[in-house]
């Protein structure tokens, strides 16, 4: 706040004038820069998450953010139940998940 205030004081006339609407300009345009490259691509990443994450079903083949490969064996609310190996399952939140591999190749 106290910038601006010197911003204006040591300005006058025109000048300031000028050098003050550049100044919002630049200010804007560095807040537009900022939301298309990294606000933007961050939502959409996280809408494609939730829809992963909701569109789970029995049977599909997962990641958890910890890298243990699984497949859903049980689905609830906030948790998911993986087949690891054998009979080992493991109760996961289900905001661990973060990659489906069943349509690929092991």
């Amino acid at each position: 706040m106290n910038i601006l205030i010197l911003l204006q004081n040591s300005t006058s006339g025109a000048n300031g004038a000028a050098g003050m609407g550049s100044f919002w300009i630049m200010i804007i345009l560095l807040f537009a820069v900022m939301w298309l490259f990294m606000i933007r691509p961050q939502r959409k990443q996280q809408k494609e998450m939730e829809r992963f994450r909701s569109e789970l079903k029995k049977g599909d083949k997962v990641v958890t953010v910890g890298g243990i490969f699984g497949e859903v064996a049980e689905i609830s609310d906030r948790s998911v139940l993986i087949k690891v190996d054998g009979d080992v399952k493991l109760r996961v939140d289900k905001n661990s998940l973060v990659r489906n591999y069943s349509d690929t190749q092991q």
